[in-house]
């Protein structure tokens, strides 16, 4: 009899064991990306215990997964690393019968992801940006009157136009393929071309024609050179813009910055939740995917975050500062224009890189 209770205590142990191990979650995601509440709530709803790691470039993200073992259940990389990681293999396909949610998703939204899922067979839209126009109101007035195409790409496309602001600042971001992607749109070209010259051409030849009146090429400067008003227009992304914009309101500096998604079209690029294909706990991962998926759950995120998600039916729960600001959540009209990059060859990349150094050089 004492044989069989330590026997029974040792099967009851190892039970225990194995439901901690399924009750726990492994989530890897950019910083300051989520509500504050958001994994706590969830982790008192379902009594799943979150472990919940922070990194802060898709480079760092890429370099685990493709090493293999990662250890994480549910990761958040943006769309042109993701694109490179499902030809990896290192993901797994979602079963769409275990998030019920997935209803409340935006159709025309996962539209734009199966551009690079196919099928939304293994992502989930989470938060989505847009790379547009930020620019000083009154200074763009100044120099171009009135009636300034501040709604479309002719406001830093057009030579003469950009001429006009150059005493004022004008910035680009140092992102060869979403700039030159951008151009190529506005020419009316195919923005992800496989046609080297289409870059080494055309692209280059109009940002040649621009490169004058660039004062640099950054991804972050512009931020601070909008809101302290030391730059009047820059190409970058919404979410900079915004945060530019509220700066200089916080600064009381007069500054008035505002963000354009032009009427031609803006690139939009998503950050998705994807399943890495050794996942340890999928169960769990399904549950915080279809809880992600609830309307309130994902309004109270963009409503923290400032960012925009793909949950149509969170849109009315979502704040007015947040829900009726075009630069985060543009009108109809406009996002039927967006459009994403795809991935390109390795020798097409060495392309663009090349035509990129030589338009920075302005040579």
């Amino acid at each position: 009899m004492g044989l069989w209770r330590i026997i029974a205590g040792l099967l009851m142990a190892v039970s225990i064991c194995a439901l901690a191990e399924k009750k726990t979650l492994h989530i890897y995601n950019w910083s300051n990306y989520i509500a504050p509440n958001t994994l706590a709530n969830f982790e008192q709803e379902t009594g799943i215990k979150i472990i919940y790691d922070l990194f802060d470039s898709n480079e760092v993200l890429d370099g685990k997964l493709m090493a293999g073992s990662t250890g994480f259940d549910l990761v958040v990389p943006s769309a042109s690393f993701f694109e490179r990681q499902l030809e990896a293999k290192v993901f797994q396909p979602l079963d769409k019968k275990a998030l019920p949610n997935y209803k409340n998703l935006d159709p025309e939204l996962l539209k734009l992801v199966a551009n690079y899922d196919a099928d939304n067979q293994f992502a989930i839209p989470y938060l989505w940006n847009t790379t547009g126009i930020g620019y000083n109101v009154e200074k763009i007035k100044e120099a171009l009157g009135e009636d300034a195409p501040t709604n479309s790409w002719d406001l830093v496309l057009k030579a003469e136009n950009l001429a006009k602001l150059k005493n004022c600042g004008v910035s680009f971001l140092d992102a060869p393929s979403e700039i030159f992607a951008t151009v190529l749109h506005y020419l009316g070209k195919d923005a992800n071309s496989q046609l080297a010259s289409n870059y080494t051409g055309s692209a280059s030849e109009l940002l040649l024609t621009l490169r004058p009146s660039i004062r640099c090429f950054h991804s972050s400067q512009y931020i601070n050179d909008l809101a302290n008003g030391d730059i009047c227009v820059a190409v970058g992304w919404n979410g900079d813009i915004v945060q530019a914009a509220n700066r200089a309101k916080e600064a009381n500096n007069g500054v008035n910055i505002a963000y354009s998604i032009p009427k031609e079209g803006a690139l939009v690029t998503f950050d998705v939740f994807a399943m890495p294909a050794d996942a340890k706990h999928p169960q769990e991962a399904y549950q915080f995917l279809n809880y992600l998926m609830r309307p309130d759950v994902i309004a109270n995120i963009s409503d923290h975050v400032y960012y925009a998600n793909a949950n149509q039916q969170a849109t009315q729960l979502i704040k007015a500062e947040v829900r009726d600001h075009p630069g985060i959540y543009p009108p109809a009209d406009i996002r039927t224009n967006m459009f994403t990059l795809k991935l390109h060859p390795a020798k097409l990349d060495r392309i663009i890189t090349r035509a990129w150094t030589k338009v920075k050089s302005g040579k």
